[in-house]
């Protein structure tokens, strides 16, 4: 597939895509005889593995190591398998604090939705929150 082709397909641009290249996120893109970007299912599957740990939050620089451990070969397997453990507990940390955001949201939400209810006075300039 060409560049275009994959930047429709997984929705990220060509400049990304080069980027990524670029500083080894993902291993160099075959070319065909001309020279030019020709994506083969192994390139695609990097780019959806890169789009899934960014959308995770996962760190440049630890997405870069995971890439110089899987271009190590079969034995950083371990490293690699770690280094995704950690970067799922981190996910699972934010999760966690986005769902309490999320609950605190929602309790707010609900006081303002009672009808005439005097646990939701109306806010004042400078006051805190209505609780």
């Amino acid at each position: 597939m060409t560049i275009a082709e994959v930047s429709r397909k997984y929705d990220i641009s060509p400049d990304t895509l080069r980027y990524y290249e670029k500083i080894g996120l993902l291993p160099p893109v075959p070319r065909n005889k001309s020279g030019v970007r020709d994506y083969d299912a192994a390139s695609c599957q990097w780019i959806e593995m890169m789009k899934c740990m960014r959308a995770a939050g996962v760190q440049i620089e630890a997405r870069s190591e995971y890439v110089a451990l899987y271009r190590q070969g079969d034995a950083t397997l371990g490293a690699r398998r770690e280094l995704l453990l950690e970067q799922r507990e981190l996910l699972m940390a934010r999760m966690a604090d986005m769902q309490r955001s999320l609950d605190r949201l929602n309790e707010k939400i609900a006081l303002y939705e009672r009808p005439n209810s005097a646990a939701c006075p109306p806010e004042r300039e400078g006051a805190g929150p209505a609780e």
